[in-house]
């Protein structure tokens, strides 16, 4: 896979490229800002863009470069990396996009096997979003039983903490040890409690019902 990298961070960016290169990636380039990135990334094609998401141009230079590049090359995927674990990241991040996108913590993809399961998943154009920020945006809402989210059972909650990791149906199917005719029954329990109609894709009401849940949170903030 082809792989160009923004990080302003000089030990962790070439420790990055290290591990890709172990990985068997190719490095097509290596910046420290997003201008530079843009810039590199229109001679030099790439299957994925690694940004870190506080960078140059200050003071969230990862996503404004990545909206720049999204719209210059739709068919590239986005990994973002952060020290932070946040809702409101997320939120901008599935602004951008809905395929071919992700969000890990640095400290989760310092192995080759994380790091190349991730940029797998996103090559395939899923989501990947880290799983200990997926299982905080589902815990039950507090105070609010009445709400579509509050409707959700506990197991569907577990399936869209999953959902919100970009896994497949079997993928989830796996993690919760049931079949993928469960995980299907499921998550149709929450399109339907979320409002989620079927005259849109699966992928697209699978972004919807993590959004609805990041709302909700928002609104009782």
């Amino acid at each position: 896979m082809r792989v160009a990298l923004a990080e302003d961070g000089a030990l962790f960016r070439e420790g990055l490229v290290m591990l890709l290169q172990a990985a068997g990636h190719d490095v097509v380039g290596c910046t420290e800002d997003g201008d530079t990135l843009v810039e590199l990334l229109r001679s030099q094609p790439a299957d994925v863009a690694i940004l870190d998401i506080r960078m140059p141009p200050e003071p969230d230079g990862g996503l404004v470069t990545a909206e720049r590049l999204r719209a210059a090359h739709p068919e590239m995927g986005l990994l973002f990396l952060s020290h932070y674990a946040e809702s409101h990241y997320l939120m901008r991040i599935l602004q951008i996009g809905t395929d071919a996108i992700g969000y890990r913590l640095k400290e989760k993809v310092g192995s080759v096997d994380v790091l190349t399961d991730t940029l797998a998943r996103i090559g395939d154009g899923e989501i990947v979003i880290e799983p200990v920020l997926a299982k905080r945006l589902v815990e039950r809402p507090r105070g609010d039983r009445k709400s579509a989210i509050g409707a959700l059972s506990e197991r569907e909650l577990d399936v869209l903490r999953l959902m919100a990791e970009g896994r497949s149906n079997n993928g989830i199917a796996g993690q919760l040890f049931v079949t993928a005719k469960a995980v299907e029954k499921h998550i149709a329990g929450i399109f339907g409690k979320l409002g989620l109609q079927p005259d849109a894709s699966e992928q697209h009401r699978r972004v919807l019902a993590v959004l609805t849940y990041l709302r909700s949170q928002r609104d009782e903030d």
